[in-house]
């Protein structure tokens, strides 16, 4: 590692621009996405805004750390698929539970009660088709002017990417998998 001298004068660029809802993207191979979308949620709900979590591929049933913390919290997570698709007996059901899962989240993004809505994995609806690209995009376009929309999930689409504020590209250097170290309790759940 090479030492770097600390910075002292820094030139402070001020934005000039009115606040709004954003649109922040998580996506790539690595981890972390979710738990990033999960730290913002965090972030918002301890500045006392409303919050709401839609985890697409998660069963509604499922009590992850996260389900578990932000039951605690009273922010409402919820899941609106049966699992990973590698994991579905039925593709068809699967399909029709991410369009619901859609339809409600849309209305709540279009109802403009919530400050922050995530929409966890709902990459895998998107890239499978099961869910509309076109009606994600316009939905987001079209959300009120204070409400923030995170997406999280590997693949997003350009199109997403081109309208999204933020995105950010989680990249994987090394997975402990790769060493045979199966997954932590805690950390990956």
């Amino acid at each position: 590692m090479e030492i770097e001298q600390p910075p002292v004068n820094r030139e402070r660029v001020i934005p000039m621009g009115e606040r709004r809802g954003l649109v922040l993207v998580h996506t790539g191979d690595g981890k972390g996405k979710s738990t990033a979308a999960f730290g913002l949620a965090l972030r918002a709900h301890g500045r006392g805004k409303p919050v709401l979590i839609y985890q697409f591929m998660k069963v509604p049933s499922a009590r992850f750390g996260e389900h578990r913390v932000f039951e605690q919290l009273g922010v409402p997570i919820i899941g609106l698929g049966d699992g990973f698709s590698w994991k579905s007996r039925d593709l068809e059901h699967s399909a029709a539970l991410a369009r619901e899962g859609w339809a409600r989240a849309e209305a709540t993004i279009r109802s403009g009660d919530h400050f922050l809505i995530v929409l966890d994995e709902i990459m895998y609806p998107l890239r499978y088709g099961w869910v509309s690209l076109p009606l994600v995009l316009a939905c987001l376009r079209e959300r009120p002017a204070h409400v923030n929309v995170v997406l999280t999930g590997r693949g997003a689409p350009a199109e997403l990417i081109e309208l999204a504020d933020t995105v950010t590209e989680m990249v994987m250097i090394k997975h402990h998998y790769q060493a045979g170290v199966p997954a932590q309790r805690g950390i990956e759940d």
